[in-house]
């Protein structure tokens, strides 16, 4: 027995591979379902009403979804190159904290500047603390040969602490009441509201916007091109003249940039300051909808309101029938996983040789 690859595969595979996926998750959680006491049929039909069957539910689905997708996007184009960043969680809360460093502390200093030049200042200040943040682990990795998916894991403890001393310190509100929680943006900077009545922001639009545009820059450009040859074979790439170092530090800065303005995003359209319990994991679900959505950035925004919609549906199905809310993060992850196995299905095959007997 042996494994090869396919010689080509077919776009009846690769369509419906993730839809094999979806469909063996849902046959192994229920299991977990049924376990738990609770009607599957009448379980699922709550966890898609509670994600997609009302205004309300489609809302709260899609704030939820803006900043899965700059996540999903954010470790999407890194490992397009190779380039495995697993501190999307830690540039999405140093981009939140330098938002809010621009747009939230001339309050009490008398210092007062236009919406329109403090606005874009903010977005890239966002945009500029993910991508250094991400462009030391790239540099480590390219000059010393250092494992990323170390150092960009263990920075995300790093900036969380470095958050902590900044909400107790310099940054903190002091009408917080002792809350740690930093000052708040000015209301000139926060994002409107998209849909009127609900949480949905332009926010989303910011997302939308940017995963066209990173589907455009891989598909038609010569550093998409490049990013696609590096993460192919980046000793083939550089063989062939590519500059793989200089690729990576590229694709490192536009990654974590990606994950700094969803920290960003998040700050000006939903809280308005930043804390401590900012994200539930965005960064690390941010993988996981690369993943799913193949690492291609259009697919990435279908995977983002998939999860947005199974995580807030979960919080009505545990409501209702008595299930543990966990079960959405079990269908995360096992999705991810089933995902994985239908795509490895997809490009290779398993042969089956018989033994060559010798005489």
């Amino acid at each position: 027995m042996r494994i090869e690859r396919r010689a080509r595969t077919s776009r009846a595979m690769q369509f419906g591979a993730p839809f094999v996926a979806v469909a063996f998750t849902l046959l192994v959680t229920s299991l977990l379902v049924a376990w738990a006491g609770a009607p599957v049929g009448r379980a699922y039909a709550l966890l898609l009403d509670g994600g997609f069957g009302s205004r309300f539910a489609w809302s709260e689905t899609l704030t939820r979804a803006t900043p899965l997708i700059l996540t999903g996007l954010a470790a999407a184009v890194a490992f397009k190159a190779r380039l495995f960043n697993i501190g999307a969680e830690g540039q999405l809360y140093a981009g939140a904290l330098a938002a809010v460093a621009v747009g939230g502390l001339h309050g009490g200093t008398g210092f007062v500047a236009s919406p329109w030049l403090l606005f874009p200042l903010m977005m890239l200040a966002a945009a500029a603390a993910g991508a250094l943040l991400l462009l030391g682990p790239a540099l480590l990795k390219s000059r010393l040969g250092v494992d990323e998916v170390v150092t960009t894991l263990l920075l995300n403890f790093i900036v969380l602490l470095f958050v902590s001393m900044m909400l107790d310190g310099a940054m903190k509100d002091p009408t917080a009441m002792g809350w740690p929680q930093s000052v708040v943006l000015q209301d000139s900077l926060q994002l409107g509201k998209l849909i009127a009545r609900t949480r949905v922001h332009t926010g989303l639009l910011w997302a939308l916007f940017l995963a066209v545009a990173l589907w455009a820059l891989l598909r038609f450009t010569t550093t998409g091109f490049e990013i696609r040859a590096v993460g192919f074979n980046a000793r083939a790439a550089a063989f062939a003249g590519m500059p793989v170092g200089w690729v990576n530090v590229k694709v490192a800065l536009l990654s974590g940039a990606l994950a700094g303005l969803a920290g960003a995003i998040e700050v000006a359209g939903r809280t308005g300051y930043v804390t401590l319990d900012l994200s539930p994991g965005y960064g690390y679900s941010g993988i996981v909808i690369a993943m799913l959505a193949a690492l291609n950035p259009l697919g990435v925004v279908a995977a983002s309101v998939f999860v947005a919609g199974i995580l807030v549906g979960a919080d009505s199905m545990s409501r209702a029938v008595n299930v543990p809310t966990y079960i959405a993060d079990v269908i995360v992850s096992v999705s991810l996983l089933s995902m994985l196995v239908a795509t490895f299905a997809a490009q290779y095959r398993i042969v089956f040789a018989r033994a060559a007997h010798v005489r």
